[in-house]
């Protein structure tokens, strides 16, 4: 008895088992090999557009505005301050820690005074696949990372990299603003270079700097420590430079030659060599080393407190200045 209900053919069975597999590889499964390959720079593209000379990954403010104030409209009469938080790919969380501290200062009070942007300093060699993919995360969820071509080493040109890449990577059309350091070409009063190690007070930095010059400064614990009005070079656990003296080190070649050393001796080296930075702002001894949990270890007025390498040194210190202070209804209150 003859029948209109054929036999399928094992052609037919494998084009329509393999067409939709194929097309799902080629929607899905080859940019996710990109993506696992270079995560950063599907990062980059996919969130800023960032070209691969500059190496700078950013991406779309969190949903609570970001860390630092991300976000937060440029007022020209508003003091406004990059820290730059130097660290290493591996260490993803210290720097979750070093979000979470400053994001808790992020006040309305802060708000009102200055803009405080935060954003974490990495090189992108060496960086092993898991690290890469890791960051790549925290630049999409955060914004906060500034990726560097550089190698991750303090005495092989990193402090050099971050603040010549800076101009670049912040003025539109990727430039310098070539004005001088006008407060309308320029997108930060100040950047400031700071260890992963060091806890900053930003309503204290904030204070500090409401009388400090704009122009030519240079800003930090300075050594010597008896000369505190002309120091040869500030610490390296934090420090400042005014925006025309970023765009000075970004175009000078003499800098650029000079690049390697131990880097807050070879910055200081740099505005000295090149006659810069007649304004110094010398904040000894309100930034200092760790010293132990007792209360009388800890400045009133500190602005920061360096080698915070260990956790627990970061939970004395947190709680000294009362980030972990918890509302009286929280649960946790019965520990």
């Amino acid at each position: 008895m003859s029948t209109y209900l054929k036999k399928t053919s094992t052609y037919t069975v494998s084009l329509i088992v393999l067409l939709p597999l194929t097309l799902f590889c080629l929607i899905f499964l080859l940019p996710f090999a990109a993506y696992l390959s270079n995560p950063l720079a599907t990062a980059a593209a996919s969130t800023c557009g960032a070209s691969a000379s500059r190496v700078a990954v950013r991406a779309a403010p969190a949903a609570n505005g970001g860390v630092g104030g991300q976000g937060q409209q440029r007022r020209p009469d508003l003091m406004s301050i990059l820290v730059g938080v130097h660290t290493m790919p591996g260490k993803h969380s210290r720097r979750h820690l070093i979000r979470m501290a400053y994001a808790l200062q992020q006040t309305a009070a802060l708000r009102g005074a200055a803009r405080v942007d935060v954003r974490f300093a990495l090189c992108a060699r060496p960086m092993p696949p898991e690290h890469r993919a890791f960051v790549a995360l925290e630049a999409r969820a955060y914004g906060d990372v500034l990726l560097l071509d550089c190698a991750e080493s303090a005495e092989q040109g990193k402090t050099y990299t971050y603040f010549a890449s800076l101009p670049a990577m912040l003025t539109p059309g990727g430039s310098g603003s070539g004005d001088g350091g006008a407060a309308e070409g320029r997108p930060y009063d100040y950047v400031m270079k700071v260890d992963d190690d060091t806890f900053l007070r930003l309503d204290a930095l904030v204070e500090t700097l409401r009388d400090a010059p704009r122009e030519d400064m240079y800003g930090g614990v300075g050594l010597p420590f008896h000369d505190r009005k002309s120091p040869s070079f500030m610490l390296g656990m934090g420090y400042l430079l005014s925006w025309d003296l970023v765009e000075w080190i970004a175009t000078s070649d003499m800098v650029r030659r000079n690049a390697m050393g131990v880097e807050d001796l070879t910055t200081g080296k740099w505005l000295n060599m090149g006659n810069k930075a007649k304004n110094r702002v010398n904040i000894f001894p309100r930034m200092y080393d760790y010293k132990s949990a007792k209360a009388e270890d800890f400045l009133e007025n500190t602005i920061g407190v360096h080698q915070l390498k260990a956790d627990l040194r970061w939970a004395h210190t947190l709680e000294h200045f009362n980030l972990t202070r918890l509302e009286p209804s929280s649960k946790l209150h019965g520990f």
